[in-house]
């Protein structure tokens, strides 16, 4: 148990490599769809990306670019706003669930599935 203020994980990571880690994660679960991650990783995603969700719905230039600079590649950023988002209008929260999964074999470590909620439609490539 902790004492009141202790917010979020720190994975035994410097804070630089925390939010690097966290980064990464972000632009795969918007890339995938879905993935596979530790327990205690997924838990910290869902705090993280619920956030960046959120500010895509939005949709307006300043929210356009804060979703740019908080994921790893352009393309990932530019599927959350223009694809991913649009979708997930119709909740105000809750946009992506955690399932443990199974014991990594290597040291134990429980798994967990994170992705989104809703069905994911990729959208139609435009014609030109």
């Amino acid at each position: 148990m902790h004492r009141h203020g202790y917010q979020g994980r720190k994975f035994g990571r410097e804070r630089d490599q925390r939010r690097a880690l966290l980064k990464g994660l972000a632009t795969s679960l918007v890339e995938h769809g879905k993935i596979e991650t530790t327990l205690p990783k997924a838990k910290e995603l869902k705090r993280h990306i619920e956030k960046i969700i959120t500010k895509a719905k939005k949709g307006d230039l300043a929210s356009r670019r804060q979703v740019i600079a908080a994921l790893s590649t352009r393309a990932a950023a530019y599927k959350l706003v223009d694809e991913i988002a649009p979708q997930l209008s119709g909740r105000t929260s809750g946009h992506v669930r955690v399932e443990r999964t199974r014991l990594r074999v290597g040291d134990g470590a429980q798994m967990a599935i994170i992705e989104f909620v809703d069905d994911i439609k990729p959208m139609p490539k435009k014609e030109k």
